[in-house]
């Protein structure tokens, strides 16, 4: 039960973020009505794709607390900071869908890449496995990818009942906000160029 409750927090964690990564390339190259015709503002899609995701990820949410009811007759009460927790999960999501919508429009093979190292990350990220049960040497490599303090964190608060590193959610979230403004910048600026490639 222990390893299964473990799995899924992880998964709800991981399938947000590649929820909106997967979808991202096509946001722009799918509505090109909005893009030609109509005067919309497109940032608003990759929005609207993280808030999708988002709700995907609160309905596995409410299945995971009922399961943990079930299994171990309680939840923890930390489960309270889960939205700190995936506040730097969010940014990032949507810092990584508004750089790779922009950049579907461009390359339009982008897709079939990011499917391929979305599977890559799934499986170096400790959605199947904590960190903890890592070779000591391994545990630095492997904590450079973002996702995988995300997934941690999640079972922190969720499942094992224990508060959040604070130095997570402070410089996470700070630097999530700056690369989201930059990658809005940067969205903002490349937008002009739709119209005439789509």
């Amino acid at each position: 039960m222990a390893f299964a409750v473990n799995l899924f927090a992880g998964l709800i964690a991981f399938n947000l973020f590649s929820e909106c990564v997967i979808r991202a390339p096509g946001l722009i190259v799918a509505n090109p009505n909005y893009v030609k015709k109509v005067i919309f503002p497109l940032e608003v899609l990759g929005s609207v794709a993280v808030g999708s995701a988002s709700f995907h990820a609160i309905t596995s949410l409410i299945i995971l607390i009922v399961f943990e009811g079930i299994a171990f007759h309680h939840v923890p009460k930390t489960i309270l900071w889960l939205p700190l927790v995936w506040l730097p999960l969010l940014l990032g999501s949507l810092t990584c869908t508004w750089i790779l919508s922009a950049a579907g429009v461009f390359l339009r093979d982008i897709n079939q890449l990011i499917v391929v190292a979305i599977n890559i990350l799934m499986y170096i990220s400790p959605v199947f496995f904590p960190l903890s049960a890592l070779p000591t040497r391994w545990i630095p490599i492997l904590g450079l990818n973002p996702i995988a303090h995300v997934i941690e964190q999640t079972r922190k608060v969720a499942v094992q009942g224990q508060n959040p590193n604070i130095y997570y959610l402070i410089t996470g979230t700070l630097l999530t906000a700056i690369t989201c403004e930059i990658s809005f910048r940067a969205f903002q600026k490349s937008k002009g160029a739709f119209a005439d490639v789509i």
